[in-house]
């Protein structure tokens, strides 16, 4: 279950193992469970399933990944990047935490690579990571991201991401399912606040005493749900993260559309798909029906029916407002 990838912020998947269980609604309809469960039959998601551990040529890959690194270098001008448990979650407490120190003994073994350990649980990494474990010394290679899909997901996730000491901290908003402001966060039940997208310094404690700094994200990846059953995100929720990681100087990259697109995807497609349900794609993309209540997070089905249009993965692209929106961490 090693391969190169269409992923766009990735160069290689890598699955150690394989299998999830969902803790959020990001896991909703997800990808892995309808292509590892319910097509493929190699693993069963839900509490109480095994994962199921990978073959040992797929682990050997890494291995020759990071012997050509020079030729890529060579031919890209940078690392090469590994998304590691794209079917399955690092920091799942599920999993035999020998196959996570095998795992760390990988990463290790392959310094030329920089792996992407991005996870739903972000709260487990401090008491999942070897001991003794210094990112600093033994693991600079090592990316450590968030999947975050509304405020209360960044309210509560982003600062212990922000804890985690890795060279580099990101956060993967897809699908993205509501507004989220990343400008600042509260914390402590609101005695105090951090900002993400700057840093927070000066920090003191209750006495007055200077404390630690917080630091900044490096990096916010945001996209669209895509597959059956796919959710629509409001273009503004994308522009306003896009705008505020602009404003402080974050690298932003927008990953995708998923399967609801703006108008421009109608135009370039002809494709004529409208509203929000199956039924309506019959009628030549009017809605017929009146919107049947709240989406979540408080916005209103009505505030999205003109936005966007349901065409495909592939027909809505990645453009926003007529861009490509790339940006990577400084290596």
């Amino acid at each position: 279950m090693a391969e190169n990838t269409k992923i766009e912020w990735t160069d290689h998947t890598f699955n150690p193992w394989i299998g999830c269980t969902k803790v959020g609604p990001g896991c909703d309809h997800c990808y892995a469970e309808n292509l590892m469960d319910k097509r493929m039959g190699v693993a069963v998601w839900g509490p109480g399933n095994e994962r199921v551990r990978t073959k040992d040529a797929n682990w050997k890959m890494p291995l020759r990944w990071n012997a050509q690194a020079d030729a890529f270098m060579a031919q890209h001008g940078r690392r090469q990047r590994v998304f590691c448990a794209s079917l399955a979650d690092v920091f799942d407490n599920a999993v035999d935490p020998q196959w996570r120190a095998d795992l760390f003994e990988l990463i290790a073994a392959t310094p030329n690579l920089d792996w992407l350990l991005l996870t739903k649980r972000i709260g487990n990494v401090g008491n999942m990571l070897p001991v003794p474990f210094d990112f600093d010394k033994h693991y600079p290679n090592v990316w450590i991201g968030a999947t975050i899909v509304n405020q209360v997901e960044a309210d509560r996730d982003i600062p212990k991401l922000l804890d985690v000491p890795a060279r580099v901290r990101f956060l993967s908003m897809e699908p993205l399912l509501g507004p989220v402001d990343l400008t600042h966060i509260e914390v402590f039940g609101g005695d105090a606040e951090i900002y993400p997208l700057k840093g927070t310094t000066d920090c003191v404690d209750d006495e007055g005493a200077p404390t630690d700094d917080v630091p900044a994200l490096d990096w916010v990846i945001v996209g669209g749900e895509s597959g059956p059953g796919a959710r629509p995100m409001h273009p503004d929720w994308a522009r306003s993260l896009r705008d505020q990681c602009e404003a402080a100087g974050v690298p932003f990259l927008f990953k995708q559309w998923g399967e609801w697109g703006e108008p421009d995807s109608i135009e370039r497609t002809g494709i004529a798909h409208c509203g929000w349900f199956e039924q309506d794609r019959r009628d030549g993309g009017v809605p017929r029906h009146e919107c049947p209540g709240p989406l979540q997070n408080g916005v209103e089905l009505a505030s999205l029916r003109p936005e966007v249009f349901r065409v495909g993965k592939k027909a809505a692209g990645r453009l926003l407002d007529g861009r490509t929106l790339d940006g990577f961490p400084a290596p």
